[in-house]
């Protein structure tokens, strides 16, 4: 019987297990607030739920905050990683240790709405794998950021090889076979968005309204979204590459139409080679180009090195699981192979 066939007549019978995967970084102020909101929507839900809170080394109260919310509610579990690693590798390392048949991934600044979470469990009992949210507005953004946004996600369309949803970001349901062939590439430059697409499946958009920021201020610096921007570039796309290759060949073909024009010149008419501010303007311009393009094969270069030293993902410092864990037994013989 396969997973897939295991996790059907749970479904029916309402014992499924739904896990909340949560990654917190410096969360302390609002962590609280955002697990009583999730906890009212859970409450109502038909089916068995854990809440795993991954703190991804964070520097306030936030590691203790969630080991007190862990004291009051049975359904909460608490991964603690060695140091910060990032949002993308916090959601792998809960992917990793989330024991449910699927999997719902939250921010933890409540700007995910926890009322969606029943609209995504209905989808997937129809069968859907990936069920995600699609903003319907971005009003809460600046306007150089919605379109640094809009510009990237056009590009990456274009040179792509796949197609990852323009205005979907984690807030998304797993189906447990989804979440494994995401947890089994281990790649260490994780362009989450990418990788949930690229695994294909069954796969849902659920438009939503994103609410306000609970409290603190965004963890994505202008700088930081730059990186997160060559990531997605560099991790499903050979384009640039083969952008260095094109634009080598028509600066190639400019240079020769542009001598035939000039030795055109001094054969028929006399006119003068151009010579210094003409020559300086070319020496520039194709060291520009040459130095661009070596910036984007050390790009290529650096992930394959990085690739080869075949370091673990990440270090556990402490793993907490749910109180509620042995309800859970019927779920395990589908559970994540780590």
């Amino acid at each position: 019987m396969t997973g897939v066939e295991a996790i059907a007549p749970r479904i029916e019978e309402g014992r499924a297990l739904v896990s909340i995967l949560v990654p917190a970084f410096n969360e302390e102020v609002g962590i609280r607030e955002m697990h009583k909101k999730l906890s009212a929507v859970l409450d109502a839900l038909p089916v068995r739920t854990e809440i795993l809170f991954v703190n991804d080394g964070s520097t306030d109260g936030t590691l203790a905050a969630l080991e007190s919310i862990r004291a009051s509610d049975p359904r909460v579990a608490v991964l603690d990683l060695s140091r910060n690693y990032g949002k993308e590798v916090a959601m792998t390392a809960g992917l990793d240790h989330a024991r449910g048949d699927a999997i719902i991934i939250m921010d933890a600044d409540l700007q995910h709405p926890p009322e969606l979470l029943p609209e995504f469990i209905k989808y997937w009992r129809d069968g859907y794998d990936v069920v995600y949210a699609e903003r319907i507005s971005r009003d809460d953004e600046s306007a150089l950021k919605k379109l640094f946004s809009n510009l990237f996600y056009s590009l990456l369309g274009r040179i792509s090889e796949i197609q990852i949803p323009k205005h979907a970001g984690d807030f998304r349901l797993l189906s447990r076979r989804a979440a494994q062939a995401v947890g089994g590439l281990r790649e260490h430059h994780r362009f989450m968005k990418g990788l949930f697409a690229w695994i294909g499946y069954r796969q849902k958009a659920v438009p939503y309204y994103p609410d306000a920021r609970f409290a603190g201020t965004t963890k994505w610096s202008f700088w930081r979204l730059w990186n997160f921007a060559i990531e997605g570039m560099t991790s499903f796309s050979t384009g640039p590459l083969k952008i260095a290759t094109y634009l080598g060949l028509a600066v190639a073909c400019f240079a020769m139409l542009y001598g035939a024009f000039i030795i055109a010149l001094k054969i028929f008419l006399g006119n003068p080679v151009p010579g210094y501010p003409s020559l300086m303007v070319v020496i520039l311009f194709l060291g520009g180009v040459q130095l661009v393009f070596i910036g984007i094969i050390g790009e290529y270069v650096g992930r394959i090195f990085n690739e080869t030293k075949n370091r673990p993902l990440y270090f556990v410092n402490t793993h907490l699981p749910a109180r509620s864990a042995r309800d859970a037994s019927a779920s395990q013989d589908v559970g994540f192979k780590r």
